[in-house]
């Protein structure tokens, strides 16, 4: 710097004071950026708290409870399975003793045995039909 004289003394001192003044306005700009940081910061460190628990409790949580529901429905469709196996089981059954029957009653029926159909004669234990006889009783 020049010397301060008389002359030039008070120009010095208005740039001092100009310098003086930019560099509140720098500082004061700093403050601002430098508060702005730590807001930015610690709403970073909440974000990656948040972040954290969403991968390390959240993601977890909801995977086992995937996990738990496909292994029920599993569950429900194997029971079903075995149900309808179960159910077709018992009406394979069901038909085979119905086709027995049918087999037995067809087996009790003199026509199955070849002799053709039965005479009246012999439904009746080898009476002669009350029909085929007279009767002097009746008036028609």
């Amino acid at each position: 710097m020049d010397l301060t004289g008389l002359g030039r003394g008070g120009q010095q001192l208005q740039n001092c004071r100009k310098a003086y003044l930019q560099a509140v306005e720098v500082l004061a700009t700093l403050a601002n950026l430098q508060t702005a940081f730590y807001t930015l910061d610690a709403a970073l460190k909440v974000t990656n708290r948040r972040v954290n628990a969403l991968e390390n409790v959240v993601k977890p949580r909801l995977e086992n409870t995937i996990s738990y529901i496909k292994g029920e429905l599993d569950e429900l469709e194997r029971e079903e399975f075995f149900r309808l196996k179960k159910v077709q089981k018992n009406k394979q059954k069901q038909v085979a003793l119905q086709e027995a029957a049918d087999l037995a009653k067809k087996a009790a029926m003199p026509e199955a045995n070849g002799h053709g159909p039965l005479r009246l004669e012999e439904l009746n234990g080898g009476k002669a039909s009350l029909l085929n006889t007279a009767d002097d009783d009746l008036i028609f």
